[in-house]
C-alpha cells in the first residue's frame, strides 16, 4: 500500500468508539435571522445517506452471510467519489468497539479474528456490503457500516443473529462455582459461548424456565422464569427475566448460560453390552473416527438435528445426558428436553460422539 494509504488506513481501523461527528465545526451551521433556526450545510452540496437492513440477519455457525449496506447522496452526485469505508462491531458491554474492516476503493484490510473471512461486496453502485465467510458463534451481534466522504461521515447499524440454542451450564463442582472468566471458559470448553442478554430472552421467550443465576456476556448475571414461583423470585412477579445487574467479574460466582449454533457434523450414540467409563468412552468415539461429544453440541443436536435417545451417555465434560425431543413413558418428564444425570463418579453408560462432515 502507498504510504498514505496506509496511515489512512491504520487510522480508520483506530477510530473512536462512536462514529467521528462533524456536527459543530461545518454539519450544522447556525443561521441565526433572529429565529434561532438551523440550517444544515453540506460542502458537497449533498446529502450521504447510509442505509443496512432494519431487520435481523440471521446465519448460522460454519455458513457464509452478507450484512447489506448501501449508500446515495440526496440530491444524487453523478460524480464518482473517494470513498473510504469502515466496518465495526459494537460490543455487548458497551467498551470499544472491535474493528472488522476498512477499505478505499477496491483496497481493504480487515482485522483480527476476521482476517481471511471478511471482505466487501460492491456489485452495486454504492455498495458498501459486508460478507463473512465461516461464521464464528462470537460473530453474532451488531455491526456499523460507515461511509465518509471527505468530511462527511455517516453510518448505520445491522443486527447479525445466530440460529442456536442457550443452555444452562454448572460445573462438576455443583451449583454458583463459577466467576465470570470461568464460565467463559466452561462455555468455550463445551463447543459454546457466554449468551448475550437477546440470546436468552429468545431461548426464554421459546419456553427456558431456569431458577439458577448465570453470567451473560456482557458481565451481568440474570436467569429465566416462565413459571413464577417461590424459590425464584416469589410468586408475585411476573414471567419474565430477572436480573442480578453487572457482578464482579473476579469475586462474584454464579452459574453460566452458553449459547450453541447448528452443527458441521453430526452426533451419535455407541454402547457396549456392559456400558463403559469415561475413558472407555472417549476411547471408543476415537476408534469410530470421532471424538467424544460436548454439551453444546448434544444441545445443538437436539435442536437442529432432532436427536432423541432415550440412553444416557457421556459426555466431554465428564457428565451423563440424554436428548429427547418425544417425550414418552421412562424417559423422563412430559417436556422435550436434554436430560441430566450429573457428573457420577462411578457407573458405565453409552458414549455421545461428534463427527465433523
Amino acid at each position: 500500500l502507498p504510504l498514505l494509504l496506509e496511515a489512512t488506513l491504520l487510522r480508520l481501523a483506530s477510530g473512536s468508539h462512536h462514529p467521528f461527528y462533524n456536527g459543530f465545526y461545518y454539519n450544522h451551521i447556525m443561521n441565526d435571522k433572529g429565529k434561532g433556526q438551523e440550517k444544515v450545510v453540506y460542502f458537497n452540496g449533498a446529502k450521504l445517506v447510509v442505509e443496512t437492513s432494519k431487520d435481523p440477519i440471521y446465519s448460522s455457525s460454519g455458513a457464509n452471510v452478507t450484512l447489506p449496506c448501501h449508500y446515495h447522496y440526496e440530491p444524487d452526485l453523478e460524480a464518482k467519489r473517494k470513498i473510504r469505508i469502515k466496518w465495526s462491531k459494537l460490543r455487548d458491554d458497551y467498551t470499544k468497539e472491535q474493528d472488522v474492516l476498512v477499505a478505499i476503493g477496491k483496497t481493504y484490510m480487515a482485522f483480527g479474528d476476521f482476517q481471511g473471512r471478511a471482505h466487501l461486496r460492491q456489485a452495486g453502485r454504492r455498495e458498501a456490503s459486508l460478507v463473512i465467510s465461516d461464521v464464528r458463534l462470537q460473530d453474532d451481534g451488531k455491526y456499523r457500516c460507515e461511509v465518509i466522504d471527505g468530511l462527511e461521515d455517516e453510518s448505520d447499524v445491522v443486527d447479525l443473529r445466530l440460529q442456536g440454542i442457550v443452555f444452562p451450564y454448572q460445573p462438576p463442582r455443583g451449583q454458583y462455582r463459577l466467576n465470570f472468566h470461568e464460565a467463559e471458559r466452561v462455555c468455550q470448553e463445551q463447543g459454546a459461548i457466554l449468551a448475550t442478554f437477546n440470546q436468552l430472552f429468545q431461548a426464554w421467550s421459546e419456553g427456558l424456565d431456569w431458577c439458577n443465576a448465570g453470567w451473560l456476556a456482557d458481565g451481568t448475571v440474570q436467569y429465566p422464569i416462565r413459571l413464577p414461583r417461590k424459590p425464584c423470585g416469589g410468586l408475585h412477579l411476573a414471567p419474565g427475566i430477572r436480573s442480578y445487574g453487572p457482578r464482579h467479574r473476579h469475586l462474584h460466582r454464579f452459574d453460566a448460560f452458553c449459547f450453541s449454533s447448528a452443527l458441521r457434523g453430526e452426533v451419535f450414540y455407541l454402547d457396549h453390552p456392559a456400558g463403559m467409563t469415561l475413558e472407555e468412552a472417549k476411547q471408543s468415539c476415537q476408534d469410530a473416527g470421532a471424538e467424544i461429544a460436548q454439551v453444546g453440541q448434544l444441545y445443538s443436536a437436539w435442536k437442529f438435528l432432532g436427536l432423541d435417545r432415550c440412553d444416557a451417555g457421556w459426555l466431554a465434560d465428564g457428565s451423563v445426558r440424554y436428548p429427547i425431543t418425544k417425550p414418552r413413558a421412562n424417559c423422563g418428564p412430559a417436556e422435550p428436553g436434554v436430560r441430566s444425570f450429573g457428573f457420577p463418579s462411578k457407573g458405565r453408560f453409552g458414549v455421545f460422539c461428534y463427527k465433523e462432515r
